[in-house]
């Protein structure tokens, strides 16, 4: 997982590099997967990836990021079944 993280960041930081001519840190230093416990820790791993934009004051609510799945335009996997309440 983590060498198709690097080659992600890696090809996607090239390409945008390439194309704006601008060297900024596209993105942050780091990669770890992370095991998810149990239903809670399932539902918070969720409400985090929904409120990064809105903590990064790219919308107002989560629904509003048009690239994210809190928004109902994209088809989602289903919750697996141990994390279903």
């Amino acid at each position: 997982m983590e060498k198709a993280v690097q080659l992600i960041k890696g090809g996607s930081s090239y390409e945008i590099h390439q194309k704006t001519g601008n060297k900024m840190e596209i993105w942050q230093v780091g990669f770890h997967d992370w095991t998810i416990r149990d239903v809670e820790d399932y539902r918070a791993k969720v409400r985090y990836i929904h409120m990064n934009p809105v903590q990064a004051r790219l919308v107002e609510r989560p629904e509003d990021w048009p690239f994210g799945s809190s928004g109902g335009k994209f088809s989602l996997d289903d919750v697996p079944e141990k994390f279903k309440s």
